[in-house]
Order: structure tokens, then sequence, then C-alpha cells
């Protein structure tokens, strides 16, 4: 295979330019090549950042003598304190808390269903948005006069929370509810990549005709959807707080962890490059202390690398490959700042373990969802013939140079 053939010589090449351990018996060619790339060096002093739920100035006034629902999980934070705490002790009337993936309190595991409560502080009641419904009926809003969406999103097309928000304008829409997004910076947006969704593909991890890194916070995607993919009758009521010293070259390290299995800023930088393998049968290391930075399998040839064994835990409580030994890559040594300036899809980890595993056949989950995260049908075979990585990206390009036009209408922060 051409593809084969040119990785052994870039694995060459990068051993021969530096020796570096990635704690792994054998050298992590991913891991070489990202360090090589620039050392470690501290960012340049630059004004922190105040992110939308810090500005109450700017939105309280909008809330006075308002029933207000909130979408918000435990990213929502101003400060210190929860953002639905925050509200109350300001004499905010909170008519209702919209709960998505991972619930309010952000402890659930992936793809648990979210049950409905009430909020044990306030008392308000939790309608769970991810379970057997994924957008609020005209019912949960009744009486509702303003609707709040204030999350951490990470910048990827298959991360939920923005299909969420894609209802939940939808729903407002509908209603006539106005919505207020509280706009929070995109740790992954300072780049877009990827291909664009085809929309024969759409779901909950593909929601709209977006690239895999889409490059917008979620009040600039609030701002597109609301016209580019808005169908209804009367046109969404939408405000946007935005983010104080952001720009979307700002390295933007997450406050807390966005998600169970994106415990820190290593595996949100890692997250659209490996999330691909979960439409595979290599693990990602769910079930570890570290998923989202390290892939194995347990057909892996070299049984001198690194090796783990995913088991059930709080953040994972069906891991793939459970109970079995996986050998592969560890990417835990890897540099943040390196991760951060490469500012790309890295195609080459799931290349390269197509190509080293024996059995190809029972490389792709047969529920086909790897075409659900990838957004084309088109991956799959060209991974298959042993496309060139150059080959594939520059296949996305055309869909991405429109979808880079339409974006820039709909930003709120210099590039």
């Amino acid at each position: 295979m051409k593809r084969l053939i040119k990785t052994r010589t870039l694995k060459t090449m990068t051993r021969s330019m530096c020796e570096i351990r990635v704690h792994s018996k054998r050298n992590s060619w991913f891991g070489i090549l990202i360090w090589s790339i620039g050392a470690l060096a501290p960012h340049a002093a630059t004004p922190q950042v105040v992110v939308g739920a810090e500005r109450l100035d700017a939105y309280l006034p909008l809330m006075k003598g308002k029933q207000v629902a909130l979408v918000v999980n435990h990213s929502s934070l101003v400060g210190n304190t929860h953002l639905v705490d925050t509200l109350a002790a300001s004499g905010v009337c909170i008519a209702r808390i919209f709960a998505p993936e991972h619930g309010f309190r952000g402890d659930a595991p992936d793809g648990e269903q979210i049950i409905d409560g009430a909020d044990a502080r306030t008392g308000a009641p939790i309608v769970s948005l991810y379970g057997r419904k994924r957008r609020p009926e005209p019912e949960d809003l009744a009486g509702a006069d303003l609707v709040v969406f204030d999350i951490q999103d990470v910048g990827t097309r298959f991360y939920t929370y923005i299909s969420t928000l894609y209802y939940l304008l939808q729903a407002c829409g509908e209603n006539r509810i106005p919505i207020l997004v509280l706009d929070r910076p995109n740790p992954n947006g300072h780049y877009v990549d990827g291909p664009v969704l085809d929309m024969r593909l759409s779901s909950f991890v593909g929601i709209a005709p977006l690239p895999i890194v889409h490059g917008c916070t979620v009040g600039e995607l609030a701002r597109l959807f609301t016209a580019e993919h808005w169908t209804g009758p009367e046109q969404v009521d939408l405000t946007v707080i935005p983010c104080q010293n952001y720009t979307h070259s700002t390295y933007y390290a997450v406050r807390v962890a966005p998600s169970p299995n994106l415990p820190n800023q290593l595996s949100v930088l890692l997250y659209p490059s490996l999330c691909l393998f979960e439409g595979t049968s290599v693990s990602i290391g769910r079930g570890t202390d570290a998923p989202f930075q390290m892939a194995g399998h347990p057909d892996f040839p070299d049984t001198t690398a690194f090796s783990f064994t995913p088991m059930p835990n709080a953040a994972s409580r069906f891991p793939p490959q459970e109970g079995v030994r996986c050998w592969g890559y560890d990417y835990r040594n890897l540099s943040t700042d390196s991760l951060f300036r490469q500012a790309r899809i890295d195609l080459r980890p799931v290349l390269d373990f197509y190509c080293e595993l024996p059995d190809k056949a029972h490389f792709f989950l047969e529920t086909r969802y790897f075409e659900r995260l990838a957004g084309t049908y088109s991956l799959w075979p060209q991974i298959e013939e042993g496309n060139f990585e150059s080959d594939i990206r520059a296949s996305w390009q055309p869909d991405l140079n429109c979808f880079r036009e339409i974006r820039k209408k709909y930003l709120l922060y210099p590039e």
C-alpha cells in the first residue's frame, strides 16, 4: 500500500530527528513529530478572557421581572459559582433547568440517559434533553419568558452540546420565546478543518453541515444556525453576550473538564483527531484515567509498545475493549502548545492503526458509526484504499472553502 510506505519513511525520519519517550517502551512517531513542531514555550501575557456569564451587568437587566429557563451544566460558572446559584442570589426567578448530555452537574457517564428531576438548591424542575427527547416540548417551555444557554463547548461537530443548542433555537423560535446565549471561548476555535457534513448522515453527532472542527464559539454558531438553517415562520429572537479579551487566535485552556471523558486540556486538543477511533475497534482510553489521550487495540502487532486495559469507571460504564489488554500509543507527554500550533486534524493515528492491524475486515464497526462521525461516505474507502493523508485532506477543501465564507458572516471575534 502506497501510504504505508510513506508512513514507515516518516517514522524513520522522525526517530533520527529526536529521541523522545512517550510513556512507552517504543517511540511514538506521533509524539516525536508533534514535539518537533515546537519547543515548550509559555504563552505571551494577554488580558484575561471574560466569558459571557461573567458580564452580569450586560444581561441581568434583560432578566428583570422574567421567568427564566436555563440550559446549563457543570461548566456554567461565574467565577467558581454555578450560574444557577448566581442568578438565584441576584433575585432572578428560575422557572426551569434543561440538562444536556452528561446531566446538569456534568457527571453522567457517556451515552447514559438523563432523567428529569429537581435542583436541590433552588427547587427548579430539571428537564432532560438527553434521553427520550432531545429538544424542549411546548409544555416544557410554558411560562418561560426567556431561555438562557451557557455551556462550555470544545469546537467539534460531533460534540453534542451544539446539537442541543440547535434544537433549542428551533424550539424557542417556534414558541416565540427569546433566547440568550452567554458565550464562552472555543479551545479549538483557532482553525477550521475536516470534511463538511453530508446531510444524509445527519444525527445528534452531526446536526448541521459543519466541518469536524468548525472554528466557532457557541454564540457564533447560534448566529449561523438561525441565519442559515432556520425555516420557521418567525425569526428567532437571539441575543448573544460576547466574551471580552478573546480572539480566535487566543490560546484558551478550559477551566473545568467539559465532560467526563475530556478531563483536561490535552484531551480537548486531541479530541478532534482521536474521536474518529470511536467508529472503529480501537480504544481511545475510555475506561482509563486518561481518555482521549491514548489509542490501543488487542491485536496491535508490537507487544513491546505501551499498553492499557479499559475497565468500567464513573466516566464510562461499558468502555470498548473492556477488560482486554490493548497495545498502542500513549499521547500524554505531548505538548499542548505544540498541539495548539498544529491547528489541524491529524489523520495519521487512524491511518497508521488501519495499516498496522492484521484484521482489517473488523477495523470499522458494523454500525457504520465511523461515517456518522466523519460526516462523509468518502473517508472510509479512502482509508481502505491506502490514500495519502494529503490526498484525503485535498478532497475536503472545496466544501471547507465554502464553509469558511459562510462562517465569516457570523464571527463575533477577530481571527
